[in-house]
Order: C-alpha cells, then structure tokens, then sequence
C-alpha cells in the first residue's frame, strides 16, 4: 500500500544522503559497477534465450521493468560524484532513473545490441538535453522537459493533449527557490545561474496533464510501457514521480516503479495510488518509440 511521505522531508533527506554518497569509499562504487555489469549479462542472456525482441516494444518495456522487481529505492544517486559523470547503475534506482534504465536496456533489446556500451549511450542520450553530456546544466532536471526533449529526438511520444489532457499552468522553478536541497547548487554559484537560465528557457512551455478524476477514463488508450510522470501542484514543480504503465486483466493500468516505500514495485491501480499522494493531482503520457520501425 502507498504511503504518502512529506515532500519537504524527502527532498532533505535527499540533500543529506547526496552529501553523505560524496563521501562513500571508491571501492564501494566500483563494486557497485561490478554487480550492474552481472547484472546486465543475466538480463541480456534471458532476452536473447526468450527472443524478447520478437515481443510488441511496451511488452519489453514491462519485462525488462519487471526484471528489477525488488530492486531498493535509493536517492541521489546522480550527484555522488563532484562532477558530471554517467550513472549506469543497475542495482538500485530513483523513479526517474528506473524508467531511464528501463527504456534504454529495451531499446537495445528490440534492436539487438545487447552490449553495455550500447546501453550507456542510450542512457546518455535520454538522460542530457539534445543527448549530450555537458556538466550539471545539461542533465534535464525537470521531467516535463525531459519528455520534451525526448520527443524532440524520437525517442518518446508525449501523447497528454490526444488523451484529452488539460493544461497545466505552472513557472518552473522549484530548483532556484530551493537551492538549499540541492548539494550541488549550494556549494556552486555558477550551477546555480545556469539552473536559472534553464528555468527562464522553460516558461514559455506549455504543459498538458490528465487530471487525476479522469486517469480512468483513459484507462482503455493507455499501452503497457506508457511512461507515466504524476503532476504536482507543488509549486514551481511539475512532476513528483514516475513509472510505466501496466496493463491489468481487468482493463484498469497499475504503476510500474521505483518506489520510496518498497523499491520497484507494481502499484495496483493508478488512479488509486495518485489519489494517495495529497501533493499529486494528474499524469503526463509519453509512449516510447519503437527503434526497429
């Protein structure tokens, strides 16, 4: 069952345990590096024995998802180093860099590049505007431009406004007016103006949401494997969570996720698990692309 947790006391315990990953012994990740690497052969070897690529893209999606079943939540785990680098971690997840993994590893499967090389460049190229690495800035920190950018390049398709989505007014801007929660900000005034240039970037966006009344009412277009990112009306934020979609037998969509309270997980029914966060009102859609077509 869904707990809700206090935004405010995630976001700090997010800035302490950042601080605390700065510190972690080299070793420590390198193990962790080790483990991703045995990690990606074992699902590389079960896709190839099962012809995983022969399957519609969402059913790749949800099997690849469904692999790292019990995998723990952990936050922060982009800023452990001092500078940009790429995560690749497959032992231990954020909302956000579940669904990244996941959507990388099946996009290499459907193609049938099952390297890790492979797979870190197609994380790279979801995880940094225009799919390019540049320092802190270029990591694309808040969701809504994440589908954006994405869509931009093929890799997704936003599809909230054909689901009937309603727009969503928001001036994002929740980074600079919570410096304090960001370790790397805080220590950086130079992070810290590119952060403001990139928001003032963002307020001519529009965004689109379904609000979370109607969330069953599209019940019957969503696909497995949709990309779900659940709409906020924190200020200054767009989104405060994300998964895939998961086809029930039902016909209702549960939650496909890394979660705070379980690690990943599957929620049973979407409607359901936003009406029991009081901070999430909605979802944005993103369909993946299919890279064979």
């Amino acid at each position: 069952m869904y707990m809700w947790i206090n935004h405010s006391v995630e976001l700090m315990f997010r800035a302490v345990f950042s601080v605390l990953c700065m510190l972690l012994p080299a070793v420590t990740i390198a193990q962790s590096g080790e483990d991703t690497r045995k990690r990606f052969d074992r699902l590389m070897d079960q896709a190839r024995h099962e012809v995983w690529h022969t399957r519609p893209m969402g059913r790749i999606i949800r099997d690849t998802g469904l692999f790292f079943a019990d995998s723990p939540y952990t936050a922060g785990l982009l800023d452990r180093a001092a500078e940009e680098v790429l995560v690749s971690d497959l032992m231990q997840f954020d909302c956000v860099l579940f669904v990244e993994a996941v959507v990388a590893l099946a996009r290499g499967i459907a193609v049938q590049d099952y390297t890790f090389g492979g797979y870190e460049g197609r994380l790279e190229s979801m995880r940094y505007r225009h799919g390019h690495r540049n320092g802190y800035c270029s990591r694309l920190h808040y969701f809504s431009e994440w589908i954006s950018d994405n869509d931009s390049r093929g890799t997704v398709r936003e599809i909230t406004p054909d689901l009937g989505g309603q727009p969503l007014r928001k001036t994002l801007n929740f980074m600079s007016s919570h410096r304090n929660s960001y370790p790397r900000l805080l220590v950086s005034d130079s992070l810290f103006a590119g952060i403001q240039e990139l928001e003032a970037d963002l307020a001519d966006i529009t965004l689109y949401h379904i609000p979370q009344d109607r969330i069953p009412v599209v019940y019957p277009q969503l696909h497995d494997g949709d990309i779900l990112a659940l709409s906020t009306d924190i200020r200054g934020l767009d989104v405060t969570h994300t998964g895939f979609a998961f086809a029930q037998p039902d016909g209702r969509f549960g939650l496909l996720h890394a979660s705070p309270n379980g690690g990943v997980i599957v929620s049973d029914d979407l409607a359901a698990y936003v009406r029991g966060n009081r901070s999430q009102i909605g979802i944005m859609v993103a369909r993946p692309l299919d890279p064979r077509h």
